[in-house]
């Protein structure tokens, strides 16, 4: 009975193993086959025990191992076999009895499946660390991990770099340590479990301004820390720098025209040149007068240029380029707070960036009169008030302001200031429209040709007379600029073997708004005077050339005074004053 129990005890424990066990006697019959070894090999212990191992054991290395360990009686240990889709470890012991001698053999084996599985996820994850790693320690943005409980479990090199704080100041510390100024974004994210962007903070000893990005880790829904992205804004703010830097570059350039760049023989353009070099001389401020197109900007280069504030800078402005709202910034600068989006520490304007130069003001008639009322200010007392700001900030600055409107007209309307047209008008320079000036057509469009052949890669070795003749009986209401726009059409129009630029490649147009103006031309009016002996004042010059002016443009409206004040930009009333002035009513 005692033997029975033991067994069955026997039994019971080699069922509970979790190793396979079969055991085979001197003749290799099967002796011993565990639950785990039915389930490693699929088979029933009832179908085994008791017969010789067949060939087609599941486990096929298992009868041949058996049969070598009863022939040497020496154990094999560690063998890896495969049973399927699974893999063992099998070892191989012979069986004795007290006698030593060889009754049996026994294999072992375990299923390491799952444990090759492990070690595959293992390995991949150990890949997987070294990657991110490698990721963290190379990218130059800090980041910084957290548990759920607030406190530090990982920082990387560009964290050390930015904040000063090291591995031992913030591992195992909570994470409002690392900030001197400001919430801790990640205690903050701990607690909402949402992502915050863009919080400006200072972080560690030396107080460093940093832009920090945190987001919540979550997995399977178990919230379990957070990482955070930090920005150092000292880089972004030395980038921001170089970016304004380099618009400050592209307003403010050096003035690069001179009065030789200014094309033209003819009596009305001399003239002027002549009244602008003379202004250069002088501390005035000028005012440059003219239709659109005219050339006004190249005068404000040229005066720049020869004035004693040459070294100094040239900035231009575009007083209807930049948004009414923010011109008064531009111009004057604002302080810090001043409004939402305002940079820290404010900014310079325009008139700042001119200091010891020149600024020119062109479109200045289109100001709106609360800004007329700073310029002003500028031109009276010499300083300026920055958006914001209650600080006097002494600017020395010269002003070349230019407008096509006509500025009598608007101070009539009340939309120009008075006071400030007599701070500006201290020096009138009038540039002369084209029509007014038709003996510089031909110089000028073989100016603007070796211009732009070189811009649309052509060779023009000549222009026919027959051209010249038909720009010259064109009145340009576009002045300069049209004319340039007509050259270029007139060689894009061309094939590109040819190199003379005849009259069929002017554009159709031109031509025919020529003809119209011949046709309606009116002789009421004496033709301005071809020679003009200037002599005598600035003043004497000035009337002459106005004078011819009127003349040449009431000759072409047909005595229409409407349409001769529309052409000249003023109002009628202004017209029949200065034909009354000149003689002419």
């Amino acid at each position: 009975m005692q033997s029975k129990n033991t067994h069955a005890t026997y039994e019971a424990i080699l069922d509970a193993s979790n190793d396979a066990l079969v055991a085979v006697n001197k003749t290799c019959m099967v002796t011993l086959f565990n639950q785990a070894a039915e389930k490693t090999t699929g088979l029933k212990a009832a179908d085994v025990l008791g017969k010789p191992l067949a060939d087609d054991f599941p486990v096929p290395a298992l009868p041949q191992m058996l049969q070598t360990v009863l022939q040497t009686g020496t154990a094999e240990l560690n063998h890896q076999l495969r049973s399927g889709d699974l893999t063992i470890v099998a070892s191989f012991i012979p069986l004795k009895d007290r006698q030593g001698k060889i009754t049996g053999a026994a294999a072992i084996m375990g299923d390491i499946t799952s444990l090759r599985s492990l070690e595959r996820q293992v390995a991949e994850l150990k890949e997987t660390r070294s990657l991110l790693e490698a990721i963290l320690y190379a990218t130059e943005d800090a980041i910084t991990v957290v548990n759920e409980k607030g406190n530090g479990i990982l920082i990387n090199p560009a964290y050390t770099k930015i904040t000063g704080l090291t591995e031992a100041d913030v591992i195992n510390k909570p994470a409002s340590v690392a900030v001197t100024e400001g919430e801790s974004m990640h205690l903050k994210v701990l607690q909402t479990r949402q992502l915050v962007r863009g919080v400006r903070l200072k972080m560690g000893p030396m107080k460093k301004e940093v832009v920090v990005n945190v987001a919540p880790i979550i997995m399977d829904g178990i919230l379990r820390g957070s990482v955070g992205v930090i920005h150092d804004i000292t880089e972004i703010m030395h980038l921001s720098e170089e970016l304004a830097n380099v618009k400050k570059l592209i307003r403010r350039l050096q003035a690069k025209y001179t009065f030789d760049d200014i094309i033209g023989n003819s009596e009305p353009i001399q003239a002027a040149i002549a009244q602008a070099r003379h202004a250069s001389d002088t501390p005035a401020t000028v005012l440059l007068r003219g239709e659109s197109g005219t050339g006004k900007e190249l005068f404000a280069h040229a005066i720049h240029n020869v004035s004693g504030r040459s070294k100094g800078p040239f900035v231009r402005v575009n007083c209807v380029a930049i948004a009414e709202s923010l011109l008064e910034s531009e111009l004057f600068g604002y302080e810090e707070g001043a409004f939402t989006g305002a940079i820290r520490g404010g900014k310079k304007g325009y008139f700042e960036d001119a200091s010891d130069g020149t600024i020119f003001l062109d479109e200045i008639g289109d100001m709106n009169l609360a800004l007329q009322a700073k310029i002003l200010r500028v031109l009276q007392e010499k300083e300026i008030i920055r958006v914001g700001g209650t600080r006097p900030i002494p600017v020395n600055v010269r002003i070349i302001a230019a407008t096509n409107a006509n500025l009598e007209q608007r101070i009539s309307e009340g939309t120009f200031r008075e006071d400030l047209y007599y701070r500006l008008n201290v020096v009138p320079i009038f540039v002369p429209p084209l029509r007014v000036r038709k003996d510089d057509i031909p110089l000028l469009t073989t100016h603007l040709v070796k211009k732009l052949e070189h811009e649309y890669k052509r060779k023009i070795s000549k222009i026919s007379p027959a051209v010249f003749k038909i720009l010259m009986n064109y009145d340009w209401p576009g002045n300069i600029r049209e004319l340039e726009n007509m050259v270029g059409r007139t060689i894009i129009k061309m094939d590109k073997n040819e190199e003379i630029i005849l009259s069929r490649h002017v554009p159709e147009f031109i031509i025919k708004r020529t003809s119209m103006q011949r046709s309606t031309a009116d002789n009421r009016f004496p033709k301005p005077a071809t020679e003009i002996h200037w002599e005598g004042s600035l003043g004497n010059m000035l009337d002459m050339t106005e004078k011819n002016i009127l003349l040449e443009t009431l000759q072409r409206t047909n005595g229409n005074k409407t349409k001769a004040a529309n052409l000249l930009g003023i109002a009628v009333r202004s017209l029949y004053y200065k034909m009354e002035k000149h003689g002419l009513a």
